[in-house]
């Protein structure tokens, strides 16, 4: 079996996120797409993160009934902060038959090289890159990458959570299902 890896804090996940999800799951060679749930990313500040497990609740409803898609707390297993090669290297324990590929946007993949441990994600993984604007993949630094041309739109989390704190509505951003449970719960407020 084939797995495309989408790692993200989706925080909280968005269509954005589903399209490209999606996308892959119905262009390329992969069985499944799992959303990695990262309960805390360290490039990015924890502090404006919902908590771990509504993330993950809130995205299992996301992907809800689509059976290309699952969603993984396999991080919420592992010490903080998540790093890609850690992960990698429990999944491959546990899943020893399994082939694990990453999903990376081009803005991602150019920051590659601040990872930990980034030159054996290179040699030992495949790449599935979706081509953001503006972060063109000049240098693929000999790995095994293959870039997508997958539907793009210019949502972010970030803008998400704005629209929330102002009172805004969410609606198309997120799925209903995500956009009830976020006002039922009153999160990001």
């Amino acid at each position: 079996m084939k797995v495309g890896l989408y790692f993200g804090s989706f925080n909280p996940i968005h269509i954005g996120h589903l399209i490209i999800a999606e996308f892959i799951a119905n262009n390329t060679d992969c069985n499944q797409v799992w959303l990695v749930v990262s309960p805390q990313n360290p490039l990015k500040p924890s502090s404006v993160l919902l908590n771990e497990y509504q993330r993950l609740h809130l995205a299992n409803l996301a992907i809800e009934g689509n059976s290309g898609l699952r969603v993984s707390d396999i991080e919420f297993k592992l010490p903080k902060p998540s790093y890609t090669i850690d992960t990698l290297t429990y999944l491959k324990e546990k899943y020893p038959t399994t082939t694990f590929v990453l999903i990376l946007g081009s803005d991602s993949f150019q920051n590659l090289k601040r990872w930990k441990n980034y030159q054996s994600l290179l040699e030992g993984y495949e790449f599935l890159i979706y081509e953001r604007p503006g972060y063109e993949v000049c240098d693929t630094y000999g790995a095994n990458v293959t870039i997508l041309k997958a539907p793009l739109l210019q949502i972010s989390s970030t803008e998400i959570r704005k629209l929330i704190k102002e009172g805004k509505s969410i609606r198309y951003l997120v799925t209903d299902k995500v956009r009830i449970e976020i006002e039922n719960a009153s999160y990001y407020k």
